[in-house]
């Protein structure tokens, strides 16, 4: 017997009839076609305007922030409610 490996050497048979890529050997424009948006949102959320970061992008954060809170605030009531109709007795 010896010392004979058990688990076979050999590389196991591909799924799959792709091969993957890495990306080292992509070239360069194929990686990314689009505009690199990164310095741009950067330079708004650094911006000093005295806004919180979560209200940097004006109307649609303002709308999402309001249905948010406004979601949060009716949830809660709607618990307290429950909460209050669980722990009276009911009358026979």
């Amino acid at each position: 017997q010896g010392l004979k490996p058990i688990v076979s050497t050999e590389s196991p048979a591909l799924i799959f009839g792709t091969t993957t890529k890495l990306a080292s050997d992509l070239p360069a424009t194929d990686s990314f076609l689009g505009k690199n948006k990164v310095p741009d949102l950067q330079k708004l959320f650094q911006k000093a305007d005295g806004l919180p970061v979560h209200l940097k992008r004006g109307v649609p954060d303002k709308l999402l922030y309001r249905t948010t809170m406004a979601l949060t605030i009716g949830g809660t009531l709607y618990c307290l409610v429950a909460l209050y109709m669980a722990s009276q007795p009911r009358n026979q």
